[in-house]
């Protein structure tokens, strides 16, 4: 092999290695000292990082936070709107109990839902209570992610493992994702980042 072919060949193996880290697959987001992929698989659709960011209460991080959508938006009608799959994935940074993580939840719910709505999805409400009230709590580095499988329903994993029963109405889908995104979301330093907004 002569000199040039040799410098061709390291060239080729540079650019490789280049597309397979820039490759989708490959990359990830830090969030919280956590990563989160830029990719998600929901409902054999692959789904994009919208945005992420981390969910504060007072001085303390709770979780680190993304939301997956089949395309990027940053209009929250728009993402409520949406006909496909989702997913909005949390990795604990800290120890929360079932009691508190689940009373979060439903007081999210209740604040950015009307009084039609809250009617309209009281059951599925009162079984996601349940849900978290079987759970032993949640431990810093758990991955719990809540999925909307068009179809089906909104399903909820715990590191990989399906947790309570499906949920099948999309509005109150909507309404779990209005905890993050809503009028009166959980944390507002971290709508923003939600919905794909830098800064």
């Amino acid at each position: 092999m002569t000199k040039q072919h040799i410098n061709g060949a390291r060239r080729l193996l540079a650019a490789a290695c280049l597309a397979a880290v820039l490759s989708p697959g490959a990359l990830a987001v830090e969030v919280g000292g956590v990563k989160l992929d830029d990719t998600a698989l929901v409902a054999g659709k692959e789904l994009k990082l919208n945005g992420a960011g981390v969910r504060y209460k007072a001085i303390f991080k709770v979780y680190a936070a993304g939301l997956y959508l089949p395309e990027k938006r940053s209009n929250v009608a728009e993402i409520l709107a949406l006909s496909g799959p989702r997913r909005v994935a949390m990795v604990m940074l800290r120890d929360v109990s079932s009691e508190d993580f689940g009373l979060a939840f439903m007081t999210g719910l209740n604040n950015n839902s009307d009084k039609a709505d809250k009617a309209k999805i009281l059951n599925q409400t009162m079984q996601f209570g349940q849900m978290f009230a079987l759970l032993p709590g949640l431990k810093k580095g758990d991955m719990l992610a809540l999925d909307w499988l068009p179809g089906v329903g909104t399903q909820c994993q715990l590191n990989g493992k399906k947790i309570g029963e499906v949920m099948p109405d999309q509005a109150f889908y909507n309404a779990v994702l209005k905890i993050w995104i809503g009028d009166k979301p959980v944390d507002n330093s971290l709508k923003p980042k939600l919905l794909g907004e830098s800064g």
